[in-house]
């Protein structure tokens, strides 16, 4: 019996197969379907023709699709009058001391926002569910989050299934079945979330299934945001649950390895071609929150306390969105008329000054781009 871990990032795929009381390691590029990678690396591993007891996979697909707004088109329900709850937020500065700061835009815009006619207050229903009033829905996928459906998600439910027989072909994701908790902004953003990552990862997920059951692989198990498992179903019907799967992967082991080492404090720091991540580990035990915020937006879940920054390795330096360079890393390379990425600064002066500053240890005249740059 063999156990098998494979993590997909940004940039590489990691394969870590344990067999027979042997360890064994691969790393492949990451390429678009990333599924594919998954299914090499297991192949450079060796985990073909093994009996695997069991399979875990941990990526980071939800969470780059979040942080490079890369999810599907989605629209949000609401109770009318409330309907405008992801633009509100808090009404809280994006920055305490920077005035100018703003918000990432949501997930939503405002144009797909929509209202539905009822009212369900703490003690019961106030205005009876209209269903007639639900404008008609032109999105990929849908968010649904009525006042107080944390308590009586009735009227949720209904709404619900109406959305599911108007748009079938739709990922229709409602707040009482991925955050049933009170604080209507934090619940509606969990639930935007969810159904914004639902058909990018669902089709992955699938995807990596057919793949796997062609190389004769068992079908994985993803890691949760948790630090636990689960199917690959549960992960395609709700994408919050493994939003930051692979970061949540490296935190368990980073803690297992530093118990194994007799360090009781730590902190562990994963960085990517995408994204960083950087995590807390006291007295031996991985730190975990109720909530927390990926790319400036809550999320109403039980996770690893860690802390995901846009700006990884292979990361653009962009003032919009990162964007990784995928299975193609040149660290501390520039190629002209290519943007400088993470890797590329590696000393505090820019690419042209490096090159210059080579060229004078090897004896060589400076160019005239590299005596402009050093000017």
């Amino acid at each position: 019996m063999a156990i098998l871990g494979i993590d997909v990032g940004g940039t590489f795929t990691d394969a870590v197969l344990l067999a027979d009381g042997r360890l064994r390691t691969a790393k492949v590029p990451t390429v678009r379907a990333q599924e594919h990678s998954v299914v090499k690396a297991a192949v450079e591993v060796g985990a073909t023709g093994v009996q695997l007891e069991r399979f875990t996979h941990g990526t980071t697909i939800a969470t780059n699709a979040l942080l490079e707004r890369k999810g599907a088109q989605t629209a949000f329900v609401g109770t009318a009058g409330f309907e405008h709850v992801l633009h509100l937020r808090r009404q809280t500065r994006a920055h305490l001391y920077r005035l100018c700061d703003r918000h990432p835009e949501p997930l939503v815009p405002l144009e797909r926002c929509v209202g539905v006619h009822e009212r369900v207050g703490p003690q019961g229903v106030i205005e009876p569910l209209d269903l007639d009033s639900l404008p008609e829905l032109d999105a990929e996928a849908v968010a649904i989050c009525l006042l107080f459906a944390f308590r009586d998600s009735t009227h949720e439910r209904l709404v619900a299934d109406e959305v599911r027989r108007r748009l079938p072909d739709a990922h229709v994701v409602a707040s009482h079945e991925v955050a049933p908790e009170f604080r209507e902004y934090e619940r509606a953003s969990t639930t935007a979330v969810d159904a914004y990552l639902g058909p990018v990862l669902a089709e992955y997920l699938w995807s990596l299934a057919d793949r796997c059951r062609e190389a004769g692989l068992a079908e994985p198990l993803v890691m949760r945001s948790s630090g636990g498992v689960c199917t690959l179903a549960e992960a395609a019907r709700h994408p919050s649950l493994a939003l930051v799967s692979g970061p949540a992967a490296g935190v368990v082991g980073a803690a297992r390895i530093a118990a194994l080492a007799g360090v009781e404090n730590a902190i562990s720091l994963d960085m990517g071609g995408t994204s960083t991540d950087v995590c807390l580990i006291v007295g031996g035990q991985v730190g975990r929150a109720a909530e927390r915020e990926l790319g400036g937006f809550p999320i109403r879940l039980p996770t690893v306390d860690l802390q995901t920054v846009g700006a990884g390795g292979g990361g653009r330096r962009s003032r919009t969105a990162p964007r990784g360079r995928g299975g193609r890393p040149r660290p501390c390379r520039r190629r002209p008329g290519r943007s400088a990425r993470t890797t590329d600064r590696r000393s505090g002066c820019p690419p042209d000054r490096r090159r210059a500053a080579r060229r004078r240890r090897a004896g060589r005249p400076a160019s005239a781009r590299c005596r402009a740059a050093r000017r």
